[in-house]
């Protein structure tokens, strides 16, 4: 199959990042732009490193996500530098030759040692906004000229407007989502046949034809009880008997941008856990729909505790209004967390809070406090939509002790405790009309 050819998107996303950039250095009163690809790291006590993580303001200009100890330098009304780390090594693979189609738009410098990035740098660090990880630092102790400093008001604007995706970033998620779709589907065959969490997981790698490592976050795999762990990643080695219920929450990753899809599934498709995990589907849905610009987030958070709550008081879990539920905590009890968070270069994508691209907070709505975006969207805003509903041993002893434990019918509580939990999740993005579901239609294409 051949690849598709994003030129066009990334030479105009490249230049929405320039012009990004140039403001970003006016407002920091800086001449130049400097980021470093990031470092390797070493476990303590050995000489095993950790997996790499490029770093994403790197990975926003360049599509590498492999080549550490790289630099992309930038200057207002100037071509853009990449200094390009491509060792000579026989101990482990070297990065391939620069190819692709970002190279035309770059001036590229290809350096053999760390230490020689430093020819290639600006001279005067002092005029540099540096954004990195403290690792990154170059040049010799104590003058360490190249060490980080990522200025507030640089960071404050370049990760508020990260938030609005270019044509060229969707593009990049699409893809990612095709991979992960694939990948989820291939989990509900395995979870069909029988097979342990662990395989699950390794079904799902192959699939994705990603390593655990190039995911974009470690794969939620969970059996039965096990889906009430918000972020179980032990991955039994034996499966559970009976199985009941399969809980998945797993990306994949293309050119450094993520994909976030979770789904549920029941082991008896005619059941009443499949008849729950229908009614969150539906409700999930209409909440995607509402991903339209000027609708406040927050609020959105707030009505999906409405939706919810009207489905425990319909699955008879609960016996006072959803209101009410919510108003009280009933329902956080039930669905913990937040609606969903911003996405895109990371799976929790920056600024989920920022007021301004001066910076500033939105505070999150009180008794909420896992909420992760709290934003009015506008076009170009991609984030994830996930509600849940959940059966927490720890959050339902605590209500059941501590007040409004007659709002909840126990015996029905204990009969959805072994399923363990519902969550379904997608990837939108907000436009001027309507929005789009990033995963909804790799779905529907992968049918």
């Amino acid at each position: 199959m051949t690849p598709p050819d994003f030129s066009a998107l990334y030479a105009n996303h490249l230049a929405t990042l320039k012009q990004r950039a140039d403001e970003a250095l006016s407002r920091g009163g800086l001449e130049y732009l400097v980021v470093p690809s990031g470092t390797q790291h070493y476990q303590v006590f050995d000489d095993r490193d950790y997996p790499y993580a490029v770093n994403p303001q790197f990975k926003h200009w360049l599509p590498l996500t492999r080549v550490p100890n790289s630099w992309l330098v930038y200057s207002p009304g100037n071509k853009p530098k990449a200094i390009y780390y491509q060792p000579f090594d026989y101990w482990h693979v070297v990065p391939d030759a620069p190819s692709g189609w970002w190279v035309e738009h770059f001036d590229i410098v290809i350096i053999r040692k760390p230490e020689e990035a430093l020819q290639h740098l600006p001279s005067d660090a002092a005029r540099c906004a540096i954004l990195g990880e403290p690792q990154s630092t170059l040049g010799a102790a104590p003058d360490q000229r190249f060490q980080p400093n990522n200025p507030q008001a640089v960071i404050d604007y370049l990760e508020y407007q990260r938030a609005f995706k270019t044509p060229y970033e969707v593009a990049m998620m699409r893809e990612a989502t095709r991979a992960g779709v694939r990948a989820h589907r291939a989990a509900e065959a395995a979870f069909r046949a029988g097979n342990s969490e662990f395989d699950i997981h390794l079904a799902y790698c192959a699939a994705a034809r990603q390593d655990a490592g190039e995911l974009p976050y470690n794969n939620i795999v969970a059996l039965n009880r096990n889906g009430a762990v918000l972020h179980y990643t032990e991955l039994g080695r034996v499966a559970p008997q009976p199985v009941r219920s399969f809980l998945i929450d797993a990306g994949a990753s293309f050119h450094g941008y993520a994909c976030d899809i979770t789904r549920t599934y029941a082991t008896d498709t005619a059941g009443e856990f499949q008849a729950m995990i229908d009614a969150v589907d539906a409700a999930q849905l209409s909440m995607c729909a509402q991903v339209r610009a000027g609708v406040d987030y927050k609020q959105l958070h707030l009505d999906a505790h409405l939706a919810l709550g009207g489905i425990l008081r319909d699955f008879g879990l609960i016996n006072i209004s959803p209101e009410a539920a919510l108003a009280n905590g009933v329902s956080n009890v039930f669905f913990p967390h937040g609606i969903g968070h911003g996405i895109g270069l990371q799976v929790h994508d920056v600024a989920g809070f920022a007021a301004t691209d001066h910076g500033g907070t939105i505070a999150k709505p009180q008794g909420h406090p896992y909420l992760r975006l709290t934003r009015v969207l506008e076009p170009g805003m991609a984030v994830t939509i996930e509600p849940g509903i959940y059966f927490i041993d720890m959050l339902l002893e605590d209500l059941k002790k501590n007040g409004n434990a007659e709002a909840v019918d126990w015996a029905r509580v204990d009969a959805f405790r072994p399923y363990g939990g519902i969550r379904i999740e997608d990837d939108v993005v907000c436009t001027g009309a309507a929005p789009i579901n990033l995963t909804r239609e790799g779905f529907a294409e992968a049918a």
